[in-house]
């Protein structure tokens, strides 16, 4: 089972923060200005927590996350109260594409999106790759892809 690059926890987290701060940010203001006097300290208590498990579900979601190409199908692997185990047969393949957001640049990460045919909203993203890596993944599944295009669905 492949992992994906340590360097994904440093985005996960940073993405619990902001959440941490916003949702701090909303109980300061219920605090200030709402209609009901609300102790001092239930905004940091309440932005603590969040981080606390925002922190915590991130680290958990990459020691989850577990992707495998298959003679027939990519396999992956994620979830943290959810298993999710996805099977994507190489007969369903449209398209790959290797994509590279300003965060994923700024950390040096890429990702790799499998379109699948048939069910909408059924496509595929594998993050947290080296970007080399996204691309040697998206040749790969491309050219796997063109080998099945012969093959019945499964």
């Amino acid at each position: 089972m492949n992992r994906l690059h340590p360097r994904i926890r440093l985005l996960w987290v940073a993405r619990a923060v902001v959440f941490a701060l916003v949702v701090g940010g909303v109980a300061t203001a219920v605090t200030m200005f709402g209609p009901v006097s609300i102790p001092a300290y239930v905004p940091v208590a309440v932005g603590v927590i969040v981080l606390v498990v925002g922190v915590a579900v991130a680290l958990l979601r990459y020691r989850a996350w577990g992707y495998e190409v298959r003679d027939d199908s990519l396999y992956l692997q994620r979830g943290v109260l959810t298993k999710v185990n996805t099977v994507v047969p190489f007969v369903r393949v449209q398209h790959v594409d290797s994509t590279r957001g300003p965060l994923e640049r700024l950390v040096g990460l890429a990702s790799t999106v499998v379109y699948t045919a048939g069910s909408r909203g059924a496509d595929v993203s594998i993050p947290g790759l080296t970007p080399e890596g996204a691309e040697d993944l998206q040749d790969r599944l491309k050219r796997l892809a063109i080998a099945s295009e012969g093959d019945d669905a499964v």
